[in-house]
């Protein structure tokens, strides 16, 4: 579905003409009808991370280069994202106090694992990476719409289409339509939150069933996943 097929489907349950254009449109109701649709898409994009938003970044050292450019289409990186370095085991050190970061980089503190943490719009790495080896991270992109085969942040056409469900988008415009109107609107946000239930359930992969007492808690790596030679 396109943005012109949401907003008319929009139109037919909050009492507004059918239009045959909404993003050129100058009239009042569907400048409104677009603002709506360009912040239900954020806020549906921004409220989990979507599998079909989720890309990963490479980084490549050169022995030298503590900081590195996000991807252009970097929103935020995933909730228990990592950055993994092609020369080690473990994941790198993460260090989300930019307070701490300053700290160590002024007492030039000796990094046991290379340490990482944003600002500034760019990724900071001690020590550098070394000439070739490479770092991944998984990230949510910007590109939440379709123009064409484009990615892009927003709604600016009436075929543009959105990448996520767009019936969640549509219950979405309908309850926050109505309560920028004043009318009543509880009924239709519960609708609304029902279904971003069901698809954020729905968009993971299944998980196996297990029967008895977990042996190992959730998230813990082995020291040692790899045969030790002796």
């Amino acid at each position: 579905m396109s943005l012109l097929s949401v907003c008319q489907s929009v139109c037919k349950v909050i009492g507004l003409d059918v239009p045959d254009a909404v993003a050129s449109s100058t009239d009042r109701e569907y400048v409104e009808l677009v603002a709506i649709a360009n912040e239900m898409a954020a806020r549906i994009a921004s409220g989990h991370d979507w599998q079909k938003l989720s890309s990963v970044h490479t980084i490549t050292g050169d022995g030298v280069t503590e900081d590195f450019d996000l991807p252009e289409d970097f929103d935020r990186m995933l909730v228990k994202a990592q950055v993994w370095s092609s020369s080690l085991e473990t994941a790198l050190s993460p260090i989300s106090d930019l307070d701490r970061w300053l700290e160590l980089d002024v007492q030039s503190f000796d990094f046991v694992i290379n340490a990482w943490t944003i600002y500034g719009g760019r990724m900071h790495i001690k020590p550098a990476l070394g000439s070739g080896v490479t770092a991944k991270f998984l990230y949510q992109t910007n590109g939440i719409v379709l123009t064409g085969t484009a990615p892009v942040s927003s709604f600016s056409n009436d075929d543009d289409v959105f990448r996520l469900d767009e019936r969640l988008l549509g219950l979405g415009m309908i309850w926050q339509w109505r309560a920028h109107k004043g009318l009543p609107y509880a009924e239709d946000m519960a609708t609304y939150e029902a279904a971003l239930a069901r698809e954020v359930m729905r968009d993971k992969g299944s998980k196996m069933l297990r029967i008895g007492s977990v042996r190992m808690p959730r998230d813990v790596r082995t020291a040692y996943p790899q045969a030790i030679e002796v």
